[in-house]
């Protein structure tokens, strides 16, 4: 079994596009995965949800996809309330509810040879896995998981981590990258006798056409949007990666 996992797409359906192309050109999958964060930030995210029901992606749902489909917990007042208004009606009825029904995991084999993807970590979806993070909090997001292979997103950063037993798999952000290199990226999983093998990919797209996409999208806080975009990096990444 071959299993593509895109995470942290955030509306940039240009560099999804071009992740899919390479895809392509990697020999294709069995299945892709979105492993959530399809929406805010960028400028286009019903696109990036029409591609992945076009492809016959099976998502779960990030934080942001929480954030735009519970209007209960996000008010439409301040900043972050303007864009989840901004994308609530960018998307329509249909793709919020779309969001809302998606489950918070997915498994692929059986038992422990088996994969589970999730968004953030198997408990919660808005708290990271940093390459660095400690038994405590390895111990407390793995309770009772039984796959040893987990694929994630929500931290924008590539990584493999082999821990006890499990191995730990950042996909990173297919549209929104966050390690200083500004391509896109993604993970494709093949499953082997006892374990799965791991690629991560880079892909190239064009930032300066996704900044004018955004600068006439009508979306709130373009400035902030564009700083986003073309930075490329967490601001505190160098206290924890150097």
């Amino acid at each position: 079994m071959r299993v593509a996992v895109f995470s942290d797409i955030h509306g940039n359906i240009r560099a999804f596009d071009a992740c899919l192309a390479d895809l392509r050109e990697q020999g294709g999958a069995d299945t892709i995965v979105g492993a959530g964060d399809y929406c805010m930030d960028g400028p286009h995210p019903a696109a990036v949800l029409e591609r992945l029901t076009e492809i016959g992606a099976l998502c779960v749902r990030g934080n942001t996809d929480r954030y735009v489909s519970d209007v209960a917990t996000f008010h439409d007042d301040g900043e972050d309330g303007a864009e989840l208004a901004w994308q609530r009606a960018a998307l329509g009825d249909a793709w919020v509810s779309w969001l809302r029904e998606l489950p918070v995991a997915l498994r692929f084999g059986n038992g422990a040879d088996g994969l589970l993807v999730v968004h953030a970590n198997p408990k919660t979806d808005d708290e990271h896995i940093w390459p660095d993070a400690d038994d405590a909090f390895l111990e407390r997001v793995t309770a009772g998981v039984e796959e040893r292979t987990i694929a994630f997103g929500h931290l924008h950063l590539p990584y493999v981590r082999v821990w006890r037993d499990k191995t730990f798999v950042n996909v990173a952000s297919a549209g929104l990258p966050k390690d200083g290199d500004p391509r896109a990226g993604y993970a494709i999983l093949t499953q082997r006798s006892g374990g799965w093998q791991v690629k991560h990919r880079r892909v190239a797209f064009d930032v300066e056409r996704v900044a004018r996409d955004i600068e006439k999208s009508g979306m709130p806080d373009v400035e902030k949007r564009l700083r986003v975009l073309r930075r490329h990096r967490y601001k505190s990444i160098d206290e924890r990666i150097p």
